[in-house]
């Protein structure tokens, strides 16, 4: 199984793609997208561009996001909820199914653990699957987690 995996932002988006099975995940891609400074739109089409150019090359099977949780900040909330928007739009418009996963499923599916701070996951990670060595923001690491998240869920499923 191949997923698309997305951190949904507004600033910034995680995006990762990963196949195989939960056991042994194979990371093919990950990144991090800035869209430029500018107008709403001009940002939600920078995202809604960013999915829809890995859905071209990438082909996955599914799109896995994670739900949207509520923040004490409600303007970064409503952000989010509009790239999230973005990104399903694009998942839509291509065909692709999504899978949506909770805070809880994809800390519970890294680490064993539905409780887990954020630096539990970055560690874990490279246990989980051959991670190349380079610099990564936070974003693209829970895209990676989605991913690997999305794929014990993809696994259930079918």
């Amino acid at each position: 199984m191949r997923i698309l995996a997305i951190d949904p932002g507004y600033d910034r988006l995680g995006i990762a793609v990963v196949e195989g099975d939960s056991s042994r995940p194979t990371l093919l891609w990950s990144d991090c997208i800035i869209p430029n400074k500018g107008t709403s739109g001009e940002r939600l089409a920078c995202v809604s561009q960013a999915v829809s150019s890995a859905i071209k090359k990438y082909t996955p099977d599914a799109l896995a996001v994670e739900t949207l949780f509520f923040s004490v900040n409600k303007k970064t909330a409503l952000k989010v909820a509009e790239a999230r928007g973005a990104i399903l739009a694009a998942a839509g418009v291509a065909s692709v199914s999504v899978i949506e996963c909770s805070p809880q499923e994809i800390k519970l599916a890294v680490t064993g653990y539905g409780g887990a701070d954020k630096k539990s996951i970055a560690s874990m990670i490279p246990l989980l699957l051959d991670l190349p060595k380079k610099k990564r923001l936070d974003d693209e690491l829970d895209a990676i987690a989605i991913g690997i998240a999305a794929l014990a869920i993809g696994h259930f499923q079918q």
